[in-house]
């Protein structure tokens, strides 16, 4: 592994490491929270459930984007596998690169869990679930894939739009890919926990069946097969969209040392 692609997948497992403890970290503090609330003896928010996938959003979505201003110059700050193959089947990061990019994004979302879990301790898993993902009451498998499909779709474009597209307004990434993933989370929480990325959901369904928690493998292909043909459709719709103006590969700014 050369000094430029240490430097790229240590990003991205740093980058992905704090999007799980934070993102899903919050997603389980508001559930060990609630489960220690007498009922009546605190004030429900106007906004009721709503309001805490408001504030899950905005964990994720304030980390994401931090994340982008911290790592971006470094690894383009992927922090998602779909993200990822996304731009490699559009040409935008080669096979090689690709490949360390996802396994260092799984081993940075094991590693944001593991660190929960020992924050936390026991109730995180048996509890909160470590944050894991999976459709809500009512919502079909077929359903929930299309949900995350969507999900991912969405975020892709707009990585596309602000990230890659060389006509993009320079600084505005981190903020536009941030506030997308809070909003497709305020949207599409309460189907699918809105996970779209693979990697994260990977994280907590590993170290929950390691530590005892639920086995929710079932719904894996879920959050595998929906975010990645997300982001595949939108990565070359958006190359359709805009061929004759320029895609740009993501900033690579170290050379091989």
């Amino acid at each position: 592994m050369t000094c430029n692609i240490r430097k790229k997948f240590f990003a991205e497992l740093l980058g992905t490491f704090f999007l799980v403890f934070f993102g899903t970290g919050s997603a389980v503090v508001t559930l060990l929270i609630s489960n220690t609330v007498t009922p009546g003896a605190a004030a429900i928010g106007p906004l009721g459930g709503l309001g805490d996938w408001i504030a899950i959003a905005l964990a994720f979505g304030l980390t994401v984007m931090i994340c982008i201003y911290v790592f971006g110059k470094i690894s383009g700050a992927h922090l998602n596998p779909a993200v990822t193959i996304g731009l490699l089947v559009t040409k935008n990061i080669d096979l090689i690169d690709s490949v360390y990019y996802i396994i260092a994004q799984v081993i940075g979302a094991c590693l944001g869990s593991l660190c929960l879990f020992l924050c936390l301790g026991a109730p995180a898993v048996t509890i909160g679930g470590l944050g894991a993902t999976a459709p809500g009451l009512g919502v079909s498998y077929l359903q929930a894939m299309f949900a995350e499909f969507l999900g991912t779709f969405f975020l892709m474009m707009v990585v596309m739009g602000v990230a890659v597209d060389k006509k993009a307004e320079p600084g505005f990434a981190g903020i536009s890919i941030g506030m997308t993933v809070a909003a497709v989370i305020v949207v599409l929480g309460a189907f699918t926990g809105a996970s779209i990325n693979p990697a994260r959901t990977f994280g907590p369904y590993l170290l929950d069946t390691l530590l005892g928690g639920a086995n929710l493998w079932g719904f894996f292909p879920i959050y595998l097969v929906g975010p990645i043909l997300g982001a595949i459709c939108a990565a070359f719709a958006y190359a359709y969209l805009a061929k004759g103006s320029g895609v740009c590969e993501l900033p690579q700014p170290f050379n091989d040392e």
